[in-house]
């Protein structure tokens, strides 16, 4: 007889071996009509670890919202030893309008976490995710992309000091981990904080379904259920290699000293060596250009894809590493 537990939250319950999909109510609109979620709890036979996968917590962030889709809906769930909650759009009201925050005083869901039922929309928006949603799970994976204009390789974010989210986030098999807590009021922070460790997987760019990235994060997320025993029939994968960026002096966004349109020498993923060219800002007449190099020998893991900036724009997200991890990318893209 199996020991697994059913799923609850308020308003329902999800009985093991059952698979439910639902629109959960998290707002209303002016008119005093409900804002739905989408959700999907799929609880397993056999008991075992909850985990909650979500995307478009910033509602223009597409790729991770076909992850989950694609992990609840094409997935065989016959071997799950314990519960997944998916939840493909938190954000539903930036995902209808398809803008990165809530148009509800132009707010940023992923700032509002834990919530408070008694506070702003949306922190009482946050508050009912948080609280039917995350809080009951063991683990987490947070899907995000760059915001538009910008695009990332495939990272993810955690905070490493923390022995349970490093697990997670090692399991995943990114090549770059980016060491941080992350800001106050962020989904993977607050989470990780009230004991479900999580992290951010960052991939791609807005606006888009980017089938690379979709299936690398796909591989990833079975990863990271087979380390946990959720999917026991998955192997835990490994990335071949890895960087974790720790501190403040081993990561920067370079960022734009004049005006103009930007030629990129560079592109996401390329290994650059310290004072390499990686960007030419001109005018229009291409009369005056300004270089942008390389501030120290690393890794792109972002860069810009619209070629306008003002002063103080972003141009790349720019990581350090060591010479070891350099040799080996090296020579695997021989």
């Amino acid at each position: 007889m199996s020991d697994a537990e059913p799923f609850t939250f308020n308003g329902g319950r999800v009985e093991p071996g059952d698979t439910h999909s639902f629109r959960y109510t998290i707002t209303e609109t002016y008119l005093g009509d409900p804002v739905r979620m989408p959700v999907t709890i799929i609880n397993g036979g056999e008991p075992g670890p909850t985990a909650f996968l979500s995307a478009a917590g910033h509602g223009d962030e597409l790729n991770g919202v076909e992850v989950v889709r694609e992990v609840a809906h094409e997935w065989d769930h016959d071997d799950l030893c314990g519960t997944l909650v998916c939840l493909p759009v938190l954000n539903v009201p930036g995902f209808i309008a398809q803008q990165r925050y809530l148009p509800i005083y132009d707010r940023d869901l992923n700032r509002s976490f834990p919530g408070d039922p008694e506070s702003t929309s949306s922190k009482r928006m946050a508050d009912s995710i948080f609280r039917n949603f995350i809080e009951p799970c063991d683990l987490g994976i947070d899907f995000h992309t760059s915001t538009r204009g910008r695009t990332n390789m495939l990272h993810v974010r955690a905070e490493m000091t923390n022995e349970a989210t490093a697990r997670v986030a090692n399991a995943f098999a990114s090549n770059v981990i980016i060491d941080s807590e992350g800001p106050d009021g962020t989904l993977r922070r607050e989470a990780t904080d009230a004991g479900v460790p999580t992290i951010t997987v960052e991939m791609g760019e807005a606006h888009r379904f980017q089938r690379e990235f979709i299936d690398r994060a796909l591989a990833g997320t079975k990863s990271v259920l087979a380390e946990f025993g959720v999917k026991p029939a998955a192997t835990v994968a490994w990335s071949g290699w890895r960087t974790v960026v720790a501190g403040a002096d081993e990561k920067t966004w370079i960022r734009a000293d004049a005006g103009g349109l930007v030629e990129m020498h560079a592109t996401r993923g390329d290994v650059v060596e310290a004072g390499e060219r990686i960007a030419t800002i001109a005018n229009p007449f291409k009369t005056d250009a300004t270089t942008v190099e390389a501030p120290f020998a690393g890794l792109l893991v972002g860069i810009l894809e619209n070629p306008l900036v003002y002063p103080g724009n972003p141009l790349c997200h720019l990581v350090q590493l060591d010479e070891r991890t350099r040799r080996v990318i090296e020579q695997t893209r021989e």
